[in-house]
């Protein structure tokens, strides 16, 4: 899917450094990702299930997987009840997991437990990505780069002009025993709409 981000690019400039000053925490895209995603999955919990043997077990909390990429490789803290948290928890959860991921201060517990993870390959300059799924959880997402493209405006009257808006793409896979094209296509819908109308406090 792709997502026009220009908003959310331009409230994350205007408010990064006095954001940074009141919470003490760095202003970064990834709690935008995480909220919208949180936000969609309430609607479409078959997304935050496992597969249990024969069995799919839908889970009443989120566990949010936030892949970091080391030198050594890429492990995925987990940020546990994610849906009980607002913009400036996910944001000071997501940093710190990061933190104590690359500094090798994670505990085992820190590491088990996922039911949606979130990963974004997108730092590295991917446009997009092609995430494998972290079995038994049945999806994950794959944020690309983003940057800034020429897109086809229409106006309220109906008049077309180019105009350069911040873009980035986004990926879900997922396990189709469990989840069909329809209802994967509703949830990135859903995420789409989520971010491009984004009007959420940053606490």
């Amino acid at each position: 899917f792709e997502v026009d981000l220009t908003h959310i690019a331009q409230l994350r400039n205007r408010e990064k450094s006095n954001f940074e000053q009141r919470t003490g925490s760095r202003l970064t895209f990834m709690p935008f990702f995480a909220r919208a995603a949180i936000t969609a999955l309430k609607q479409f919990p078959i997304i935050n299930s496992s597969v249990e043997g024969e069995n799919i077990r839908y889970h009443r909390t989120i566990n949010l997987g936030i892949a970091v990429a080391l030198d050594w490789g890429l492990i995925v803290p987990v940020l546990k009840n994610a849906e009980e948290l607002n913009f400036l928890g996910l944001q000071r959860g997501i940093t710190d997991l990061g933190e104590r991921a690359r500094t090798k201060k994670l505990r085992p517990e820190e590491v088990q437990g996922g039911t949606f993870t979130i990963t974004n390959p997108g730092s590295f300059g991917a446009v997009f990505g092609l995430p494998i799924i972290m079995q038994p959880q049945v999806a994950i997402l794959g944020v690309g780069g983003i940057t800034k493209q020429p897109v086809v405006v229409t106006a309220k009257d109906g008049t077309d002009s180019i105009a350069i808006r911040s873009i980035v793409h986004l990926v879900l896979g997922y396990d189709h025993r469990v989840i069909d094209g329809a209802v994967a296509d509703q949830f990135m819908a859903q995420l789409k709409k989520n971010l491009e109308s984004w009007s959420e406090d940053l606490g």
